[in-house]
């Protein structure tokens, strides 16, 4: 029972928030979806096809015999759509030219690197399910299944997750031109973490928002943030919110500078050892 226990904690599971591992740590990826995958297998097929045709190009130029001829077709078609694949596979952790064309992986249950067992049972299960049935037994799977797994995935214990995520844009902006002269004098102590969550917060969502909402909670923020604040300015609620922000981060990072710029000189004296302390 025991033994039966630790194995199962040890297998990884899909739940709605991401990869659920053994040691019970979520991690946060996107499966690749039915589409993305056979976009990509779709550029993987078309580079065996080529291959295979550039064979039988190379062959139409040697005089061989018909058994040689079938022979050596045989042992190229395997190469191309077994043998490169998997070796590519292995070779890059679970990438081909098309899944390095989508930003696409593919990975162990458990988020892991997949390895040659992995891409072997991929590549092998792929003459069926992609070649012989032209992928209608790969794109029936993948858009049953709620990972988009094929069959090939679900044999080896593998999922494709997407890698290529958009890079968020910057939200960070300065003191408003109107409040420069403002900034100079002012006297900005920090916020409370909770109180500076929720101005971070609305800075995000402002966009989102209506206008007598927007209005309604800037107003509700700048009250609180006041007392903070000394002199207080005379602006919108609003645009005095985002000089308080912009103030407090410039003023922070350049406490964190200075503070950095202390431990660098005091470097030398803290990792010195004392006199006649033997080197090791």
């Amino acid at each position: 029972m025991a033994e039966a226990t630790v194995a199962d904690r040890r297998v990884a599971r899909f739940d709605d928030e991401g990869v659920l591992t053994g040691e019970a740590v979520t991690l946060d990826v996107r499966p690749a979806s039915a589409l993305m995958r056979a976009g990509g297998t779709a550029i993987d097929v078309l580079v065996s096809v080529l291959l295979i045709v550039g064979l039988l190009l190379a062959l139409g130029q040697l005089s061989v015999d018909e058994a040689a001829f079938r022979a050596i077709m045989i042992a190229g078609i395997v190469t191309c759509i077994v043998v490169i694949p998997t070796a590519v596979e292995t070779a890059t952790h679970g990438r081909s030219l098309g899944k390095l064309a989508l930003g696409l992986r593919v990975v162990r249950d458990d988020g892991g690197a997949a390895g040659f067992r992995h891409a072997f049972i991929r590549a092998l299960t792929g003459v069926i399910e992609i070649y012989m049935t032209f992928g209608g037994l790969a794109v029936l799977i993948g858009f049953l299944n709620p990972s988009s797994k094929r069959l090939g995935d679900l044999l080896a214990g593998t999922h494709a997750q997407v890698e290529r995520v958009p890079h968020l844009p910057s939200t960070a902006f300065g003191v408003p031109s109107e409040l420069a002269s403002w900034s100079a004098i002012a006297d900005v102590a920090r916020l409370p973490d909770p109180l500076a969550r929720r101005v971070a917060a609305f800075f995000q969502n402002a966009e989102h928002l209506v206008p007598e909402s927007r209005a309604r909670i800037a107003a509700a923020l700048a009250a609180e943030v006041m007392p903070f604040v000394s002199p207080v300015p005379n602006a919108p609620a609003e645009r005095f919110l985002a000089g308080v922000a912009a103030l407090r981060r410039e003023r922070d990072l350049t406490a964190l500078e200075l503070e950095r710029a202390r431990m660098s000189t005091l470097a030398p004296v803290l990792d010195a050892t004392p006199n006649g302390f033997p080197e090791r």
